[in-house]
């Protein structure tokens, strides 16, 4: 009982130097609101508002009836320009795409051949031209089928695609963002509020006052692993509750209080890392480069950004180590798909077993670092 209450009481006191740290609280308050909200909105991988410029070198009803099918808010209003212009407006970023239709093209079309459609893509535009060409070759397609059958109703195809979008029908990339952004800031965040916890008991001088009191290690580092954990926990709900659902309009599916527990355990390896790298740095200078060598290739590879079955087999199966895959997994699955636990322990497990071991690595090293200052 003696070593709950140290525990408990150090982490009030952790708690009161956190909220008296205006840089990591406004840090805190930003990562969970302004900077999802940021990542949600400006970060779109659907074709929207397209720049689409037309070549009409045939000028007959049928090219006017496709410049006329590009409608918002996919694609912006087509503009006309002349063959000339193209090279031009293409290099200077004007236009995403641009459509040459050549001459004679309807006649052509009327006689049963198969002329050619020019369709040129400013491929820098990486996400919006590769979807966007696909839409108007679609576009294009459409058009001229239901202007050979004389009727809005185009010839059935030979095969029948029925294709059923789950869980995010209108293909919507805020939906994706902004969850993946709140995962994200956990592990950035964790690992900087439990190392810079140790880094401020250094620089304050507080570190030899906690040495001479009747503590020990292990329960100096759980004061530090509850009360930054219980600031993040707090913070992931209310960004869920407050931004994801009330400000973007974002349905959860699953369940939160399950998400919720799944944090905290998962928080349970970042702030182990956070003061295994604050035993390691000696300034909040060299902890951020710390970060940036072993938080950035967590959050990259972690599954959250590209899955894990698009990677190389050596680089999936190192993956399947880290935590940070297995907390992507079972986020994506409970926000989601509304997966419960019968679905997600395997992965609960194995954060939790990774999470131990390397809180057992971080105390060993946390009180290998105090032993040497007394």
């Amino acid at each position: 009982m003696r070593t709950l209450a140290n525990i408990f009481w150090l982490g009030t006191k952790e708690l009161r130097s956190f909220f008296h740290d205006a840089v990591l609280l406004g840090l805190v308050v930003y990562s969970f609101s302004l900077a999802v909200l940021a990542q949600a909105q400006s970060n779109s991988e659907e074709v929207h508002n397209g720049s689409l410029a037309i070549v009409d070198e045939d000028h007959s009803a049928l090219s006017r009836r496709i410049a006329n099918a590009f409608l918002p808010p996919y694609f912006k209003p087509p503009q006309a320009i002349a063959p000339h212009d193209v090279d031009r407006l293409m290099n200077t970023g004007q236009f995403t795409f641009v459509l040459d239709i050549p001459p004679n093209f309807e006649r052509d079309v009327l006689a049963g051949r198969t002329p050619s459609v020019q369709l040129n893509t400013d491929a820098t535009a990486m996400m919006q031209g590769g979807i966007g060409s696909a839409y108007v070759v679609q576009i294009v397609n459409t058009e001229v089928a239901q202007f050979v059958a004389h009727t809005e109703a185009a010839p059935p195809p030979p095969v029948d695609l029925a294709v059923r979008i789950v869980f995010n029908p209108n293909l919507t990339t805020s939906w994706f963002l902004s969850v993946m952004g709140i995962i994200s800031n956990i592990t950035m965040l964790a690992i900087i509020l439990a190392g810079a916890a140790v880094i401020r008991e250094r620089e304050h001088g507080t570190m030899d006052h906690l040495l001479v009191m009747p503590l020990t290690p292990f329960e100096i580092a759980m004061a530090k692993v509850w009360a930054n954990g219980l600031v993040i926990t707090v913070a992931v709900g209310l960004s869920l509750a407050v931004v994801v659902r009330g400000i973007l309009g974002i349905p959860i599916v699953g369940s939160v209080p399950l998400f919720m527990f799944g944090v905290a355990l998962y928080l349970f390896f970042t702030t182990a890392v956070g003061i295994l790298l604050g035993t390691i740095a000696r300034s909040m200078p060299q902890l951020g480069l710390l970060y940036i060598m072993i938080a950035l290739p967590l959050n990259l590879l972690s599954g959250a950004n590209t899955p894990l079955e698009s990677m190389p087999a050596v680089l999936r199966v190192a993956m399947e180590a880290s935590p940070t895959s297995h907390f992507v997994s079972f986020a994506q699955a409970i926000l989601y798909r509304g997966a419960g636990l019968d679905v997600v322990w395997p992965e609960f497990l194995a954060v939790t077993l990774i999470g131990m071991i390397f809180f057992v690595v971080a105390l060993r090293r946390f009180r290998r670092v105090t032993a040497q200052a007394m």
